[in-house]
């Protein structure tokens, strides 16, 4: 009598200990900065005139960041801690749940944790958990959908309630950037594409086939359009009641406002850089670098250098896994990846910064893990740890420079600038 192949154990203690373990390295010196810095000083203000409903200002950006920035302040104070520990926990969320969808898409333990701790020594997600500023929230609010898609996948009994999460944080992400929108439109476009591949003739109604069978294509356009769309545009609904610059002219008016105010032609900026420059890795943007307190601190945005170099390669081998050996998990990474880069060659936004890499790099790390994984797989032990260990070293390297820790001096910044061009 035949056994059924033994299952593979789920991680989800390991996902749990990895993103405890980043959230405490997230903590020291997130408060020494006790004034807005970088971006914050646009968030702040906006997050504080939701707590009064005052005036409506930084019009030019969806809502959802800033109502949970001000959330942060209703619930912790309108003090370092407040601004900046809602992003903190949100960063520890999008890690687990990034973690989350790869074990999902893969059910490789290896994979799952060597990307787990490539994210968390990636310097994206470390920095932007500590700032509050909109972009850990979009990121948070994507991992969280596509954990939530990919389980549907895996778990088509829970397919529904899942699909109804992924429907819910795809909208939240939109209304927290629109960086979020293509990617958004990809578990739509999967299910549909898989559904039609399958060739049924009731192609709408069927609930048979790929990739969530129970589900027809009409509920899945429900939780993975209507819904998305719904909950973006109920998150503008605070903007009706300010009492100072509310809207009043109606929602499709102010998005054509909004997508006036990103197009603008704005002043050549000192950090802005092309994604060319952040394929390459070759662009920082210093966030802070100034004495706090009469301690000299820094924290400069750039990729893991190691990581950031080695997923290139990787993304090449997924490309053609994915294709040619249909490894789906391969596959979604490229799109992923390519997608959200791609948004940014085409955008018609004149000045860019390379923390706009912050959602292709996550796809990037994705396939570095999935080529380590096969490395594993095939017994090549040592060269499969290398990667992650040598993300975890760098990490530690660049740890003071990414963190705002005290540092000896004005030119300390000397040590971790290889390049010219990250000064």
């Amino acid at each position: 009598m035949s056994r059924a192949p033994e299952q593979p154990k789920d991680p989800i203690r390991w996902c749990a200990a990895l993103a405890l373990a980043f959230l405490l390295a997230c903590l020291p010196f997130l408060t020494v900065v006790t004034h807005p810095y970088f971006d914050e000083v646009h968030y702040l203000p906006a997050a504080r005139e939701f707590l009064t409903l005052g005036t409506f200002i930084n019009r030019e950006h969806p809502l959802v960041g800033k109502e949970l920035i001000a959330l942060g302040i209703a619930l912790f104070g309108d003090n370092p801690w407040g601004w900046r520990l809602l992003p903190t926990l949100f960063g520890t969320l999008a890690l687990f749940a990034a973690m989350r969808a790869l074990w999902f898409g893969t059910q490789s333990r290896f994979a799952t944790l060597s990307y787990g701790v490539l994210v968390a020594t990636g310097f994206h997600l470390f920095i932007h958990a500590r700032i509050a500023m909109l972009d850990i929230f979009y990121l948070t609010f994507l991992c969280v959908a596509a954990w939530q898609f990919a389980g549907a996948i895996r778990q088509p009994e829970q397919g529904r309630w899942r699909l109804a999460l992924t429907g819910i944080a795809l909208g939240l992400a939109m209304g927290a950037k629109w960086n979020a929108i293509t990617v958004a439109m990809l578990p739509g476009l999967v299910f549909f594409f898989a559904r039609a591949a399958a060739g049924r003739r009731r192609l709408f109604l069927s609930r048979r086939g790929t990739p969530v069978p129970g589900t027809t294509l009409v509920e899945a356009a429900l939780w993975l359009g209507v819904v998305p769309l719904a909950v973006y545009a109920a998150s503008f609904l605070p903007a009706f009641f300010f009492r100072e610059n509310p809207i009043t002219e109606g929602l499709i008016f102010h998005h054509q406002f909004m997508l006036m105010q990103q197009e603008n032609v704005l002043k050549p900026h000192p950090y802005q850089s092309t994604w060319e420059q952040w394929v390459l890795n070759a662009r920082a943007i210093w966030y802070l670098y100034e004495p706090v307190d009469g301690v000299q601190r820094g924290i400069m945005l750039i990729g893991n250098p190691l990581t950031m170099i080695l997923g290139l390669p990787a993304l090449a081998w997924c490309a053609w896994h994915g294709v040619v050996r249909r490894y789906w998990a391969a596959l979604g990474a490229v799109v992923v990846y390519t997608v959200s880069l791609a948004f940014w060659i085409f955008a018609n936004k004149p000045v860019q910064f390379y923390y706009h890499y912050s959602l292709p790099s996550m796809a990037l790390l994705a396939a570095l893990a999935l080529a380590c994984d096969a490395l594993w797989r095939n017994g090549w032990r040592k060269s499969a740890l290398a990667p992650v260990i040598g993300s975890v070293l760098m990490f530690a390297w660049f740890y003071p420079i990414i963190s705002a820790a005290p540092l000896s001096g004005p030119d300390s910044f000397k040590v971790w600038t290889w390049l010219a061009s990250w000064r």
